[in-house]
């Protein structure tokens, strides 16, 4: 169906005169008609009935009208969500329980006239991919370094070192713990069944389990966050990382134990990434705040001890 002359059958009935339709469409009276009688024949129906004192909806017209508008209200929506000033910022935070969801939560609440499309992307590559491709604004993500570098046209920016916390039920042998060393965690096992080959996060738990000779285990089905923490609770020998910025809910009959590990702590380094020549205004706005409330690293020493400028894909 023409839209402008689904346009002009709107103009027209509003303003109850072709010339004045004309008028305010900035055309003239004969394409104004023109384009009338194309969509009555299109339609096979008389939307107007002309009288002295100008055009008059017929009963097909009235019908017509309020879908009309509807036709026109869906174009504007179509057009507004491909027009970077005036589409929702579309960002991935790969989890909506973690830290990255709770940062976009705090940019919404500071900013609370931006319009956000939150999704949640899978791997670094995808991520990546997507910013690339104009998919999505932006993504969080932590990407540990490795051989093969970003795109150059991608920009990235370390947003939020958060600190790993050791998570156990109370029957655990280090539940009474009030912190622990990584040194002390050495051969205890790691339950993280979410971790799968070729991601960024199970990059960064190699590399660490290498470095302090963890067992991270990732056997077994992942049935997400909430069977994990069920199952935390009722063993003995599980085990698991969270981060602290984490917001994870569990029932209180559960009683886990956040631990808290040093010397070093362990930070999972969550980075923004976007396309440098995007030019959504939002995007600004998102990094400004980031970069204005980024949180100070933990007091003690960090691992992994690298802050690199640009960030590195697995």
């Amino acid at each position: 169906m023409d839209l402008e002359a689904v346009r002009t059958f709107v103009a027209v009935a509003d303003a109850g005169r072709f010339q004045e339709a004309a008028a305010d469409l900035s055309i003239t009276q004969q394409a104004v008609s023109k384009r009338i009688a194309a969509l009555e024949k299109d339609l096979a129906v008389r939307l107007f009935t002309r009288t002295a004192r100008g055009a008059r909806l017929t009963a097909d017209g009235q019908a017509f009208l309020p879908h009309a508008r509807d036709l026109l209200r869906a174009e504007e929506r179509a057009a507004d969500s491909v027009r970077p000033r005036r589409r929702a910022l579309r960002v991935d935070v790969i989890n909506r329980r973690i830290a990255p969801a709770a940062l976009l939560r705090g940019f919404h609440a500071a900013h609370p006239g931006t319009e956000l499309d939150v999704v949640t992307l899978f791997d670094a590559g995808t991520a990546v991919a997507a910013v690339r491709a104009g998919t999505i604004d932006a993504s969080f993500r932590a990407v540990a370094p490795a051989p093969r570098q970003l795109p150059d046209d991608i920009g990235t920016a370390r947003v939020l070192d958060d600190p790993l916390r050791l998570l156990t039920g109370r029957g655990h042998e280090l539940a009474g713990a009030g912190a622990i060393t990584l040194a002390e965690l050495a051969g205890q096992r790691i339950w993280m069944p979410g971790n799968a080959d070729g991601t960024e996060w199970t990059a960064y738990y190699d590399r660490l389990a290498a470095e302090f000779g963890l067992i991270i285990d990732a056997t077994g089905p992942n049935f997400g966050s909430d069977a994990l923490l069920e199952s935390i609770a009722g063993s003995s020998t599980l085990a698991t990382f969270v981060g602290e910025h984490d917001r994870l809910v569990w029932p209180a009959h559960y009683d886990l134990r956040r631990i808290v590990v040093r010397d070093p702590t362990p930070v999972y380094p969550h980075s923004l990434v976007w396309r440098l020549d995007n030019p959504h205004p939002a995007l600004a706005a998102l990094r400004a705040h980031l970069d204005s409330t980024r949180p100070d690293a933990p007091g003690d020493t960090t691992w992994p001890p690298d802050r690199p400028d640009r960030t590195t894909m697995p």
